[in-house]
Order: C-alpha cells, then structure tokens, then sequence
C-alpha cells in the first residue's frame, strides 16, 4: 500500500512540474535585401537615435549618448497618447554595421513583451548590395503559465514580426529610393 502511494505521489509531481513550467523565450529574424552598398544602408540605420527616419510607428527617437554604449534611446510612437518605450544600447560595432540593444519596462499593453533584446545587422550580400537582419529575443507580455491571448507568444510573436516588417520594408523603399 505505501508503495502504492508513493508511486501516485511521485506521479502527481511530475504532472505538476509539467504543468508548472515557464513561457520559453522567442526568437525572431527578419531580414531584407537591399540593392545598395552596405555603407549606403548602414548610413540609414547607424544611429542609434536615428529610428524615426525609417520605422513607420515611430514618431521620434532620441538618445542620451548617440552610439555610445549605455546611451539610453526614447522613442514615441505614433499611436493615441504618444507612447513611449526605452531602449539602451548594449553594443555598437561600426566596422561591422551591427548594434544590440535592449528595452527597458515599459507598459506590455503597448508592446507585449518582457526581456526584449535587439540586434540590427548590414551585411554584403555578395552582389554589390546588402542583407539587412533585425533579429529580436524576447519573452511574452504575461509570463503566467495561462496568459490572456493579447499577452501570449502568438500576441508577442505577431508584434515583434510587424514593427520588424514594416521597418526593413519601408528602409528597402528609403535606401532604394523608390
């Protein structure tokens, strides 16, 4: 009998600890060729606070220290109430064309997700042009174990994707003077 109930024991906790665990994080990457040279693309999207110049939602885009790492970027969206999101810059590497930065808290309801961090690259695609990479890693906007759908991974998955398409989207139109 004690075996018994040690075996429903020990049962009930691992369906438990399945049950129990935490939101994975999410990895996406977009990207876009550009038919321009590199140093062309990477004068669009090299400054840090320079944002606004090519990403639709945003309205404005300044930062503390330019492109030195720890500048702290505030960017305002074009939405009802100008919201705005905080971004500091982890790593700044002009000879490579490539930055990494991270969002600081902000309101999930205005982009929902947690631990958001950021890399945009331009690369050479071989061929005189460029291969521009947005790539983001993030958690969902609720990290409970039963999130509301507007805070889920498909919420944050869906976001992320957008603000990434319709930013290397409208720079492909900028650099391409289309």
């Amino acid at each position: 009998m004690k075996l018994a109930i040690a075996a429903a024991f020990a049962f009930a906790c691992l369906i438990t600890a399945a049950d129990a665990h935490g939101p994975t994080r999410q990895k996406l990457i977009e990207s876009v060729d550009i038919n321009k040279p590199v140093e062309q693309v990477w004068a669009i999207v090299k400054d840090f606070d320079g944002l606004a110049k090519w990403l639709p939602i945003i309205s404005s885009s300044q930062a503390t220290k330019g492109n030195e790492v720890g500048s702290l970027r505030t960017l305002v969206l074009k939405a009802a109430g100008e919201p705005k999101l905080e971004e500091e810059l982890l790593s700044y590497d002009a000879a490579a064309h490539t930055y990494h930065y991270e969002m600081k808290d902000h309101d999930v309801k205005i982009l929902p997700v947690q631990n958001y961090t950021s890399w945009l690259t331009v690369k050479d695609d071989g061929k005189g042009g460029s291969h521009v990479e947005w790539k983001g890693a993030y958690y969902r906007g609720d990290q409970r174990n039963d999130p509301p759908p507007e805070l889920n991974d498909d919420a944050a998955n869906a976001a992320v994707k957008g603000i990434y398409r319709a930013g290397l989207d409208n720079l492909k139109t900028i650099a391409e003077g289309k």
